[in-house]
């Protein structure tokens, strides 16, 4: 490592000097490497209109969580930095698994549709378990202990498009299946009655 800089690290790798704009994980890791010695961060490497940018992270998971974020229309490279730099990945994943668009909305520069935006497109492809692993602890304490049926999830979207947040659904429907709703109609049904 050459040196860090407030936007970015400069790594020197076999002998050539490289700009990494780096998650706050991965410049708080390399921050203890003193300069010269060898330090590890994993890259994404971005070539657009605009020209090349290499971005760094801690951990291959945290690049997963990158990728993921910009793939999303509206979210770029350096937005997908500010969200994991400003929330710790297990965080951001909770926030965007639970449709917490409060929560994403307080990283600078995520306003409130492109945070909704980002729940509406990643949340039925995102999971603590294959983002973060279940060996760090990074299920979301919100998460539920087995996979939702087809059937739960309709009715979670359903209570949800009348306005609840997915935790209020999710319980609720709980509760309805407790009671011993089977269908989705039903699950509605005595979902809303327990609300």
């Amino acid at each position: 490592m050459l040196s860090l800089q407030p936007d970015y690290v400069l790594l020197d790798v076999g002998g050539v000097g490289y700009e990494v704009i780096c998650s706050g994980a991965a410049f708080s890791g390399l921050s203890g490497v003193p300069k010269g010695e060898e330090g590890e961060v994993y890259t994404y490497l971005q070539v657009s209109e605009q020209g090349i940018s290499l971005f760094g992270f801690a951990d291959l998971k945290e690049k997963e969580l990158f990728l993921r974020l910009t793939s999303v229309q509206g979210v770029g490279a350096k937005l997908a930095i500010a969200a994991l730099s400003a929330m710790r990945p297990a965080d951001l994943t909770e926030a965007i698994y639970t449709a917490d668009v409060k929560r994403l909305t307080a990283v600078k520069g995520l306003g409130k549709k492109t945070a909704e935006r980002i729940v509406l497109e990643l949340h039925g492809k995102i999971s603590a378990d294959e983002i973060l692993g279940t060996s760090e602890g990074g299920v979301p304490a919100s998460a539920p202990a087995a996979k939702k049926s087809q059937e739960d999830e309709d009715a979670i979207a359903a209570l949800m498009g009348l306005g609840f947040t997915r935790q209020e659904s999710a319980r609720a429907v709980e509760r309805a299946k407790d009671a011993g709703a089977v269908t989705v109609e039903q699950i509605i049904g005595a979902a809303l009655k327990g609300m």
